[in-house]
């Protein structure tokens, strides 16, 4: 019991300073006050995202993961510690792993009389080991609505006359799919992407500052993962040891909610504005020898489409 209205409010005021010095270190620094977020050391979880059918009678499994890491970016080689199981433990999986959650990241074909077998992706991450089982189960049939859902384009369960006709973007990566470079030397990567304009993007010219105000200081209304809907292009290393500078610096195409983290997640994150005729300049410099598997990858908010070359890089 409180003896005095004065050791009340004494009481009361300073569990309300404290409320708010909180918050306002979770708005600084978010990993600070949560103990479940960690910069390095933890493990990969390898994800089964969904199926979906192709013309020609197979099917394409869909897989993702979350790297439970805000900083590090394991690399893990095709071998026991990344495989697939039954058949060819290579499936075109990636070996670098970007931090935190990473959808529908890659696809594996297999044939239409499939049936009720399993695929296993197999991934051993610092020590722990996770499986993601894939099957043809109905219920994880996916198609675009359901993608565009699941990376947060569209609230859950929902769609529209625009979410229904939008297309994915078309990357073309001009020039040769295996190139060679040396070590601190830029290679120029060109790339064109074309795209419906589907989902409408909001730019800079129709958002005043009232409604980013507005933006930053609204609480989450939705259940799932929000995106800003808007096309762009993200160049990222799929597979290979070293570190790969890209520039200019590009959106992220992983779920990096800050505020400014230049990711499409990020609550205050403009779509970059469309170069002519969709083409696209970007170096990537890269710090030591290896064989490397670029990856760049075109979203409009809703869908994706993906571009691939490998470099030999050399002294």
């Amino acid at each position: 019991m409180y003896k005095t209205a004065e050791n009340f409010a004494k009481t009361v005021t300073g569990t309300f300073c404290a409320a708010l010095a909180l918050a306002f270190v979770f708005l600084v620094n978010p990993l600070s006050v949560n103990a479940e977020s960690y910069q390095s050391g933890q493990h990969v979880e390898p994800a089964y995202e969904g199926w979906r059918p192709n013309p020609d009678g197979s099917f394409s499994f869909m897989f993702g993961y979350m790297n439970e890491n805000w900083l590090e970016e394991p690399n893990v080689a095709v071998g026991e510690n990344n495989f697939f199981f039954p058949g060819e433990a290579d499936r075109d999986q990636p070996t670098h792993f970007l931090p935190r959650r990473n959808r529908f990241t890659f696809e594996v074909v297999v044939p239409a009389d499939w049936g009720e077998r399993e695929l296993v992706w197999t991934l051993s991450v610092n020590g722990v080991e996770r499986k993601a089982y894939a099957t043809l189960a109905q219920d994880y049939q996916v198609d675009n609505i359901v993608i565009a859902s699941e990376t947060g384009s569209l609230g859950a369960g929902t769609s529209s006359p625009e979410s229904r006709a939008n297309l994915p973007p078309v990357v073309t990566v001009q020039g040769d799919s295996i190139r060679t470079a040396r070590v601190g030397e830029p290679l120029k990567l060109v790339t064109q992407v074309t795209d419906d304009g589907l989902p409408r993007p909001k730019r800079d010219s129709t958002i005043s500052e009232r409604s980013l105000e507005a933006r930053m200081m609204r609480p989450p209304t939705r259940i799932t993962v929000g995106k800003v809907n808007g096309l762009f292009l993200s160049w990222n290393v799929y597979r290979g040891e070293g570190n790969v500078t890209f520039d200019p610096p590009m959106p992220k195409p992983w779920e990096d909610t800050r505020t400014s983290a230049n990711s499409p997640w990020g609550a205050l994150w403009l779509p970059p504005e469309i170069p002519e005729e969709g083409i696209y300049d970007v170096t990537a410099t890269f710090d030591e020898p290896g064989t490397y598997i670029l990856w760049g990858r075109a979203d409009d908010g809703g869908l994706y489409h993906d571009g691939y070359i490998t470099v030999n890089v050399t002294e």
